[in-house]
């Protein structure tokens, strides 16, 4: 199984913590967040990393393979998955986020994935969301699934019944997988593709019929979205060994 980070974006919400490194080299419970994640994945017996990069680009350098979207700045993250198309088109791989941390039970669950196209989506979001935020319904979205497919993902929720789960910023492609998603984008043509987000291409393909696996899980992840967010992973973890978040177990 090989995994790809997309690493490319400056990460603007962190502010001044991102003016000399990536947004994945920010520290959390004192250890840059890519580290978490290539640990878990290697735990999951992932045993080859491509990190795509885009800003300061040399400052994430390691144990993986580098390849590099240098217009990232003009460029959205589906861009930045295309740069490793070769890789796409080759074998089933794993695409994560670079600001999550997660277990890497969470890996081994996606790889069991039915279908060419699958992501995770977390039960327990609420859970997060009412850490992250005095309203969850102010940033959380409509996620909807049944029997394993996803249903609907994206757009603002009215109320907490129109969210059966968050979607984390993990995904899983087979080679045919892959396939399908190439078809669309070059159909769409670069200069919509480089405005377009994983949510929004996951809304193309349900729009198109693909089926989109739906692996659910059961906390034991984060998004470090914000230097708010990482202070509130680190307050929580002073007291709460039994965290249902905790990335660690």
């Amino acid at each position: 199984m090989k995994a790809i980070i997309l690493a490319a974006g400056r990460g603007s919400r962190m502010k001044n913590e991102t003016t000399n490194k990536p947004k994945c080299l920010i520290e959390l419970m004192g250890r840059p967040l890519l580290h978490w994640q290539l640990d878990a994945l290697k735990k999951a017996s992932v045993d080859q990393i491509m990190v795509v990069r885009g800003y300061l680009a040399g400052k994430l350098k390691g144990d993986f393979i580098t390849i590099d979207n240098p217009r990232w700045a003009e460029s959205n993250m589906v861009e930045t998955l295309r740069k490793a198309s070769s890789w796409l088109k080759d074998e089933p791989c794993i695409v994560s986020y670079s600001d999550i941390v997660y277990r890497p039970e969470h890996i081994r669950a996606i790889c069991e994935c039915d279908c060419d196209i699958g992501i995770t989506y977390d039960i327990h979001w609420e859970y997060l969301w009412k850490l992250r935020f005095n309203n969850p319904l102010s940033d959380a979205e409509i996620f909807k699934e049944s029997e394993g497919l996803l249903l609907e993902i994206g757009g603002r929720a009215d109320n907490i019944d129109e969210i059966k789960g968050q979607y984390m910023g993990l995904l899983y492609f087979t080679p045919r997988g892959w396939d399908v998603v190439d078809g669309q984008l070059s159909e769409l043509g670069q200069e919509r593709v480089d405005k377009l987000d994983m949510t929004a291409l996951l809304r193309l393909l349900l729009d198109k019929g693909v089926q989109i696996g739906a692996i659910p899980v059961h906390g034991g992840w984060v998004e470090a979205d914000s230097m708010q967010d990482i202070r509130a992973y680190e307050d929580v973890l002073a007291w709460n060994d039994e965290w249902s978040h905790d990335w660690r177990k």
